[in-house]
């Protein structure tokens, strides 16, 4: 199975407190959406990708025609009606990956592997959830929880859902709880900016020196 990927870049990032927009926030060299936008190119289960803008963010549509990505606007009011909006625009009815843009650890590999745990799962929409702890354990905000379970997490910000069924009533839905890296350095504030660049740094410094033994 492969499956479209949205990028979900309209909203406002008012908890970052900047002027530029929070898709464009400059991350170790590059925009945070540039990061995601190579992850979901790099993944082999993803067939096309498109960008979802709104009037909040028109600097990362012009970002995005300079780098030759497809991108569709919405209304910006909020994450289900404009995911609502974008399937209707681009005529998805089947399933499809969405992907926040300000996950700069996402590689191609997990997103591979969100594919597959959502053909093996049999529900209409797959959500994936972070162990509060574990974003605090690296200094990160946990501004959001979800209940799942009797225990609160973060949502990651990546989900598949079955875009045939995106209107209706009641989905058939699972939760999948992650550690991984890709999932958990989520930015949602200046000083997650300048943790998740911290341990971005040490991450591939890592790989390097044990890629070197």
């Amino acid at each position: 199975m492969k499956v479209p990927a949205l990028i979900m870049a309209g909203g406002k990032g008012k908890r970052i407190g900047l002027p530029v927009e929070k898709p464009l926030l400059p991350f170790l060299g590059k925009p945070l959406i540039e990061w995601v936008a190579n992850a979901v190119k790099a993944a082999a289960k993803v067939s096309e990708l498109h960008v979802v803008t709104s009037e909040n963010t028109p600097k990362t549509e012009e970002w995005c025609r300079s780098n030759d990505l497809k991108f569709v606007r919405t209304d910006a009011k909020g994450y289900h009606d404009d995911l609502k909006q974008a399937l209707g625009k681009l005529h998805i009815n089947s399933p499809v990956m969405t992907v926040s843009s300000d996950l700069p650890a996402l590689t191609g590999g997990f997103l591979d592997k969100v594919v597959l745990m959502f053909e093996g799962s049999l529900v209409d929409a797959l959500t994936f959830l972070v162990p509060l702890e574990k974003r605090m354990e690296i200094g990160l905000s946990v501004s959001s929880t979800y209940p799942f379970e009797g225990a609160f997490y973060c949502v990651c910000g990546v989900n598949v859902i079955n875009g045939a069924k995106i209107f209706e009533e009641k989905l058939s839905e699972q939760a999948l709880i992650t550690s991984d890296l890709e999932a958990v350095l989520n930015v949602n504030t200046l000083d997650d900016l300048e943790v998740a660049q911290k341990t971005m740094r040490v991450s591939r410094e890592s790989a390097q020196s044990a890629g070197n033994i």
